[in-house]
């Protein structure tokens, strides 16, 4: 029989579950192994960078969190991320600051994998990744810009290329195609 405890409860959770200080993880469960097809001396100590398609994406999210963090310290998406081998995948991440005036200090995180319901089939930009993220997530172009630190224009201006590569004639279709694969 198992022993029933927290660290039982947190290893064999339905969702990965990793603890995080300075955005280093300090630990994770099975779930998050199994998800990004990696050992815990791939994972444990490592920046959460290496689970993003690019260095940069790892830098704007990061900064993005810190802006949109809520009072209680929550904060929620979805984003693209990157398997060990480097396929790349939707993925739901929410995640707590213990403290909200210090995000990346120390925090507890989920990652859910969404490739089953969302396969990432175009080849997008980094930016356009956070872009079509975004615009799944319901936000006009001027919200985008802000939370990205770009102008709305330039948000146009990619979801006109995102439109393009997906063969999408609206942004509604754009939408819908995203969320379909």
């Amino acid at each position: 029989m198992i022993d029933l405890d927290y660290r039982t409860a947190f290893d064999l959770a339905p969702m990965g579950l990793v603890m995080s200080r300075n955005r280093l993880m300090v630990d994770c469960n099975q779930q998050v192994l199994a998800m990004f097809g990696a050992t815990r001396e791939q994972l444990i100590g490592q920046s959460f960078e290496v689970m993003y398609p690019s260095p940069a994406e790892y830098e704007r999210t990061g900064a993005r969190i810190i802006a949109s963090l809520g009072s209680d310290g929550r904060y929620a998406d979805d984003r693209v991320m990157k398997r060990m081998n480097g396929e790349l995948f939707w993925c739901h991440v929410s995640g707590r600051a213990l403290d909200a005036s210090n995000p990346h200090a120390a925090g507890i995180w989920s990652f859910e994998d969404l490739s089953a319901r969302r396969v990432l089939k175009v080849d997008f930009t980094g930016r356009e990744r956070e872009i079509a993220a975004l615009l799944v997530e319901g936000d006009t172009s001027k919200q985008i810009g802000k939370k990205l630190g770009i102008s709305p224009r330039t948000v146009d201006v990619y979801r006109a290329r995102l439109m393009r590569k997906m063969e999408a004639g609206s942004t509604a279709e754009l939408v819908n195609r995203l969320l379909a694969g």
